[in-house]
């Protein structure tokens, strides 16, 4: 990286090395890509791409432009990670419609633990491919919980220069929480911290803090 103006961009890391080359392509990758070229996307079933997995190299890609085009319109760090917040709550409505449709069977959680094993384990495999590594609750206040990703992909292939060090893209995964806690009717502000440990030098941990009307029905339920 430069030490003119380009240091200050995000980018991805060793994204070309790990691309599949043209001539890797089988004739079966080809002909389904025939069979499915004339197909309108929103023409195609819900439940049909249940369980498709998206490439990383297309997620690092489109992740590191957004926090490339949002960088240029921003003002400073928690400026950054406001905007990232944001985007990630508008993300987050959107996924819980989907999580919610394709969940027929599934009841409307109504307890707290229940609707943060949710998170952790059905959101979370849905929009990052494997469960959250951590689900906690604050030993020091009774509102507080915590649910940590060692390796998060957000943070995984992004290169951060020193100018903006303190940032944590872990903002967008937090405002993805938001969203699914406030749609689920339990409102809640989510915030990300990086606490490394041995071994995990990008560990995020998404802090959420239940608003009072949450814990007062939650004694109700009791």
């Amino acid at each position: 990286m430069s030490s003119s103006a380009s240091s200050t961009r995000l980018s991805v890391m060793n994204m070309a090395a790990s691309l599949p080359s043209v001539s890797g392509y089988s004739s079966a990758t080809s002909s389904i890509y025939k069979r499915t070229a004339n197909t309108n996307i929103l023409e195609r079933h819900l439940n049909k791409t249940r369980g498709t997995e998206v490439s990383v190299n297309a997620f690092a890609f489109l992740f590191s432009e957004m926090l490339q085009y949002t960088q240029k319109r921003v003002h400073g760090i928690q400026d950054l990670e406001r905007k990232l917040n944001e985007l990630g709550y508008r993300v987050g409505i959107r996924a819980l419609d989907l999580l919610v449709w394709r969940e027929k069977n599934s009841k409307r959680e109504t307890r707290v633990l229940g609707m943060l094993y949710f998170i952790h384990t059905t959101v979370w495999k849905t929009m990052f491919g494997k469960q959250a590594d951590s689900l906690e609750k604050s030993t020091e206040n009774e509102d507080e919980y915590m649910i940590s990703d060692n390796d998060p992909i957000v943070s995984k292939f992004i290169s951060v220069p020193k100018d903006v060090s303190q940032l944590n893209c872990g903002a967008f995964m937090a405002g993805i929480v938001e969203a699914i806690m406030d749609g689920c009717q339990f409102p809640s502000r989510v915030t990300a911290h990086t606490v490394p440990i041995e071994g995990f030098p990008l560990r995020t941990t998404i802090l959420i803090k239940l608003d009072k009307e949450v814990l007062e029905r939650e004694e109700q339920l009791k």
